[in-house]
Formats: structure tokens, C-alpha cells, sequence
């Protein structure tokens, strides 16, 4: 009787609410920024709790599916665009098409288009990043090339004339990524299900690689493996290398490592290709996992909103040097205008703003064991640039590994 008392004498408390969102990689950089971010919500908010964790980027995956099967999982958690399709396919994660509500129309398009697979949305977009040309005045100067190149057959022409002209390599593209840039050039790898990367437009793309690597023109170190950007931007500081494809950031890392080679690189935006996408985006978002109590859902979307606001967004964005997904933050002067006697580090960033509505994560959507396909067609290229065999045998055999692989998970 006591306790009904004393419930009855004291006006009733709403239980707190428990929000626990994941990020990946943020500890330490980023942690004043969360912290504040959560105290600020949480006294405006009186009946949240907020926690915030942290994973290594490589065990993030692990732990969420461990807690999503127990039926404890987070509320919020960080994702790429590759592995929201898998967890998405998988039903491990909620459409989030009714929490969105109306910030869905404050998101730039092309990064909830990232997100939607079979019709439904599946995360509250957070930052991409956009790929800028950096380029080597004095070698370009050396070659006799006067301004950056506009499109691909520019970038791969140039590349064979500084390697003719100064002996040292153009370009290092990450052709581990052949896929990405093959639909960014408008190539399709599937149609009806079946692989179709072995049509003439194909061909004579991959003979152009492999004009330009037999020329010198492509950067030989490392040239196919999974992750060959520091092998691309250690030879762009040593003055090896006369473009480099790569986001902001390396730009300030070429001025704090090598000031010499700052002192004479330039930037220019990305060419968008003939498909209009930029090259380089890569969307992080913030997903909901299956098993979230549909109790806790309105709180959940309230505070999702609140962490991708144009303000935090923005934030994060300038301390991170990365873009926005918001449309109104991605527009803020801090990436559009060009300061008088800007840096090169200054000018990737307005480059990359210039791109940044036309990014898209270039992923081929809803195949299982994706990655393993993706390896056959990577060394069918391989083989096809390096001249170890004929560029059309060797994607006509890789487009039969593709469509008995297919033809296997459809029967399954």
C-alpha cells in the first residue's frame, strides 16, 4: 500500500527511453563531437538516455548480428551502402521510409537512392565523400599539358603523354574497383540477371587500360590490389605519380608530408563521366536493425533526424572533410567558396563540392557472395591490362564464371 501512496502523491514520471546508437571508427577524433552531440539531445530531451558506441570498422558487422540474433540490438547503427544491401537482403535491418517523415526531403536525392532497395529506404544518410583530380604542375608542365583532363580518355591520354614526355607514370587508378568505374562510365556488369561485361564497349574500355599500362602510363605499384591508394598517394609525394584520384583529404596529407610536391599540385573536380555520377562516393549512413521494440520507434526516428540535421551534418562534415548528405548543409559556403590565395587543400574541397550531388556509392545491389564475383572479373582485367592474355577470352570467361555462380544462387 505504501508504494501506491506514494505514486499517488507524486505526479508520474514517463519511463526514460533508451536509445544505444553504433559508430565505427570515430574513437578518438571524434569523440568530443559525439559527446556533445548526445548531452545537447539528451537536455532537450529529458525522457531519452543516449549511448554512444564505438567499434573498429572490422568487427562492427560481427557484433551487430550477434546482437540482433540475442534481440538486443541498437537502436542506430553506422553502415556502408554494401552492407546495408546485404543486411537489408538478409531482413536484419527495418525500413525506415515512415521515420524519415519530413526530413526525406531535406536529404540530397542520390544518397536515399543509395538506400533504397526493393522500393523501401534503409537509413538516414549521414556523409559521402567525392573524389577530386590532383595534379603535378610541373610534370603536367613537362608534358605539355595545360589544364585537367574532362573525362577518362583525357585522363588516360594524358597519362600516356607524361609517361612518354618525363618517364613517370600518369595515373593510378584503383582497378580492384573495375566494376565501380564500368557502371560509372555507363557500362552495365548485369542485365535480366546475367552478366553482360563482355560487350565490344567493355572490350574497348579495358583496351584503353591496357594501352595506357603498356605505355607506362599507369602507376604499376600495386595497380590491382583490394586497397591501392597508399601506394598512389607515397608515389604522388615523391613526385612519381602526376595525378592522383582521391578524396580531400589526401590532399592534406600530401601538405603535411610532402611540402615540396604541395607546393606545386593543383585540383580540379572529378570528371562526372557519361552516366553524370561522381567519381568516388562512398554514403555512410545510420541503419535500424530488426528487433528494435516498435515501442522504442518514434523515439529512435526523432533522434536519428536530430543526429543527420543540416547543423550536425555540417559539423561533422568540416571537421571529418567530408560532404554532407543534407542538401542545405552541402551547400554551406564552407565548401562552395574558394578563399583568396586558397591552398590546393582549400580548392579539393570547393572541387569536391562541385561533385557532390552527382555521388553515388557504385555497388552492384542485392547479389549474394557479391565480392567473390567481383574477384573474377578484377583478375579477368588483370590478365586483360597486363597483356597475360586476350581482353575479350579473358572477360568472355569471366562472364561464364559470373553466370554460373548466378544461375547456382538462383536455384538455391
Amino acid at each position: 500500500m505504501v508504494g501506491s501512496l506514494a505514486t499517488a502523491a507524486s505526479p508520474s514520471l514517463p519511463p526514460v527511453q533508451k536509445i544505444e546508437f553504433w559508430t565505427f571508427s570515430m574513437k578518438p577524433k571524434f569523440t568530443p563531437y559525439f559527446e556533445q552531440l548526445v548531452q545537447r539531445y539528451e537536455r532537450d530531451n529529458p525522457e531519452v538516455k543516449v549511448e554512444w558506441v564505438d567499434f573498429p570498422w572490422d568487427i562492427i558487422q560481427t557484433k551487430l548480428v550477434t546482437r540482433i540474433v540475442a534481440g538486443t540490438p541498437p537502436a542506430l547503427v553506422n553502415l556502408n551502402v554494401p552492407w546495408a544491401d546485404e543486411f537489408a537482403r538478409d531482413g536484419l535491418l527495418l525500413p525506415v521510409d515512415g521515420l524519415l517523415a519530413d526530413a526525406r526531403a531535406r536529404y540530397l536525392p542520390g544518397t536515399l537512392q543509395d538506400l533504397t532497395f526493393g522500393g523501401k529506404t534503409y537509413g538516414f544518410p549521414m556523409y559521402s565523400n567525392v573524389a577530386v583530380i590532383t595534379y603535378n604542375t610541373e610534370i603536367f608542365k613537362q608534358a605539355g599539358i595545360t589544364r585537367a583532363p574532362r573525362d577518362l580518355d583525357e585522363q588516360l591520354l594524358f597519362a600516356r603523354q607524361i609517361a612518354a614526355r618525363t618517364g613517370k607514370a600518369g595515373l593510378c587508378p584503383a582497378l580492384s574497383k573495375i566494376d565501380g568505374l564500368m557502371m560509372q562510365q555507363g557500362l552495365p556488369l548485369l542485365r535480366d540477371g546475367k552478366a553482360v561485361f563482355n560487350s565490344p564497349a567493355h572490350v574497348a574500355l579495358i583496351r584503353k587500360l591496357a594501352d595506357t599500362y603498356r605505355a607506362g602510363g599507369l602507376l604499376k605499384d600495386a595497380l590491382f590490389a583490394e586497397d591501392n591508394f597508399p601506394a598512389a598517394i607515397d608515389a604522388y609525394k615523391g613526385g612519381r605519380l602526376g595525378m592522383l584520384l582521391a578524396p580531400p583529404t589526401a590532399v592534406r596529407r600530401i601538405e603535411t608530408d610532402a611540402k615540396d610536391i604541395y607546393a606545386i599540385t593543383d585540383v580540379a573536380p572529378a570528371p562526372l563521366g557519361p552516366t553524370g555520377i561522381a567519381d568516388g562516393g562512398w554514403l555512410v549512413h545510420f541503419a535500424v536493425p530488426k528487433n528494435v521494440s516498435p515501442a522504442l520507434l518514434p523515439a529512435v526516428g526523432k533522434f536519428a533526424r536530430y543526429l543527420t540535421n543540416d547543423a550536425n551534418q555540417l559539423a561533422f562534415a568540416k571537421q571529418a572533410s567530408v560532404y554532407p548528405a543534407m542538401a542545405q548543409a552541402a551547400n554551406d559556403a564552407f565548401f562552395t567558396t574558394v578563399p583568396a590565395g586558397a591552398g590546393a587543400a582549400e580548392k579539393a574541397v570547393a572541387a569536391g563540392a562541385v561533385s557532390m550531388p552527382h555521388s553515388h556509392t557504385m555497388y552492384v545491389a542485392g547479389i549474394d557472395d557479391y565480392d567473390e564475383l567481383r574477384r573474377y572479373l578484377v583478375k579477368a582485367v588483370e590478365a586483360g591490362v597486363t597483356g597475360k592474355q586476350d581482353i575479350r577470352l579473358a572477360l568472355d570467361q569471366a562472364v561464364l564464371q559470373w553466370n554460373r555462380k548466378l544461375a547456382s544462387l538462383r536455384s538455391h
